[in-house]
């Protein structure tokens, strides 16, 4: 039997509670899971690439201990059909929070299978915890001086607070 890779992609920018419940869902359904944070020459991230490796590796190392050997964090640009192909997955992981997200990932995944009958999408619900953080809600929080410890690991909270003290 070979191997089961599945690749989860998005921007983790930054990596939050609810891309880490999605996370180990994929790690419960997969040998390994490749995590590809989209780089997009015209958008301005707030962490950079290598940052978000980090980021994302101290996680591991520090929650998932045996798992993390599991991970692997790629940079992709282009259609994550591409990156899915070129790092070996079968599986795309697609997180849900709620059926605005539903809707919209279903069209994707409708539009990935015509390009990529290959490629199965595998939609994860959100844990009912996290189904209401975003990225882009974490940013904002983060930006204005407010407490995101209830939606970040501990080690992204840091680094937020540290960008943000500057």
């Amino acid at each position: 039997m070979t191997d089961r890779t599945a690749f989860y992609a998005g921007s983790f920018d930054p990596l939050t509670n609810g891309h880490l419940d999605v996370l180990k869902g994929a790690l419960t359904i997969a040998d390994k899971v490749v995590v590809g944070i989209g780089v997009q020459a015209s958008k301005e991230p707030l962490f950079t690439f290598d940052q978000r490796v980090e980021l994302i590796g101290k996680w591991a190392a520090g929650e998932i201990e045996d798992d993390a050997s599991r991970l692997q964090v790629v940079s992709f640009s282009g259609l994550v059909i591409e990156a899915a192909r070129a790092n070996g997955a079968s599986i795309m992981i697609r997180g849900l929070r709620d059926g605005t997200d539903l809707d919209y990932e279903m069209q994707m995944a409708g539009m990935n299978e015509t390009m990529a009958p290959d490629l199965q999408t595998v939609f994860l619900p959100a844990s009912p915890s996290v189904r209401t953080i975003t990225a882009t809600l974490v940013r904002q929080i983060a930006s204005m001086g407010g407490d995101v410890r209830p939606f970040v690991p501990a080690n992204v909270a840091e680094a937020l607070e540290a960008k943000f003290r500057k």
